[in-house]
């Protein structure tokens, strides 16, 4: 890293809003991706990215035919400027905190197919949220559930609702409720054809299945240990969709499967045999700092769970 004789001096609002740029432009890997997320044209994002290399008096970002890559010392500033938004949205949040009408923002990440569930009931608790804390802005998003245990962790989002088949140190788990997942076919696929009776560990660990991307409850790793895995899909929709193919097996949990097997098009196979219990929980940090508007959501998540 190169050493520079210069002093930066203070940092102001301007100065943030290049950085918050700047981070956009490394999360996305690159300028043209950017924009979307920014809203903004590349060539102003290179306008920004410029004036900030300006004001830091640094080179942060080498940018090109060869691609989007940071310099060494662009790593550290883009280190240092998580560190400096973070602390900054949780002064923010601090500060909302206090005051009598609960205002700023609410981070909310959840596991795909949980928003739309009725046994989650995840709509009323948003209507009963927004009742108590109409001033507080809510900001969702769908990932994987390993992603959302580690947002939470880190502070990315304040809560999250996923499938879960573990409990991690530092988590808080508010059980919703829970799913019978059960082996699924399509009706293409020779499987689909054949009677319980026929449907034997043999016969059935022969076809190509899909692993779930991640590594599941005892119960489902036993099964899964047996079985020709040759695709890998997280969500429940692609991988309900290469069920529907009919050229792969998966797990599926009952109650999104349900319509599609009252539409004949896929079915549950060795039901008897071939399932696992999955528990749904909405999940947050176990801390003593104050936080108005995730105490204020558990509130409706329990209010509306006992109802």
């Amino acid at each position: 890293m190169t050493v520079k004789n210069y002093s930066l001096g203070q940092v102001g609002d301007f100065e943030i809003k290049q950085l918050r740029i700047f981070k956009s432009v490394v999360d996305n890997g690159g300028f043209s991706a950017a924009e979307t997320e920014l809203n903004i044209s590349r060539s102003t994002i290179s306008i920004h990215i410029s004036n900030l290399e300006s004001r830091l008096n640094l080179t942060l970002c080498r940018r090109g035919r060869g691609g989007f890559a940071l310099t060494d010392e662009g790593r550290v500033v883009y280190e240092m400027t998580n560190n400096l938004l973070q602390t900054l949205e949780e002064f923010r949040s601090v500060v909302n905190d206090l005051s009598s009408t609960p205002s700023g923002m609410l981070r909310i990440a959840l596991s795909d197919g949980t928003s739309l569930d009725p046994r989650g009931r995840f709509p009323q608790m948003i209507s009963d949220f927004c009742a108590k804390a109409p001033e507080i802005t809510l900001q969702t998003d769908v990932a994987a559930m390993a992603d959302i245990e580690r947002m939470v962790l880190n502070d990315e989002v304040d809560i999250g609702f996923i499938p879960y088949h573990r409990k991690l140190e530092g988590l808080e788990y508010i059980h919703l409720y829970s799913d019978d997942c059960h082996l699924y076919c399509g009706q293409t696929n020779p499987l689909f054809a054949l009677s319980e009776t026929e449907l034997t560990d043999e016969v059935v660990n022969q076809y190509t299945a899909i692993e779930p991307g991640l590594k599941p409850n005892e119960q489902a790793t036993e099964q899964l240990s047996h079985m020709s895995l040759k695709a890998t899909a997280y969500f429940y929709e692609t991988r309900l969709a290469m069920i529907l193919s009919g050229k792969f097996i998966a797990f599926l949990p009952e109650a999104l499967a349900q319509p599609y097997v009252e539409q004949g098009v896929i079915k549950a196979i060795a039901k008897d045999a071939r399932f696992y219990h999955l528990g749904v929980a909405a999940i947050v940090k176990k801390t003593t700092q104050p936080h108005k508007a995730k105490e204020l959501f558990l509130q409706s998540v329990h209010s509306v769970m006992d109802a």
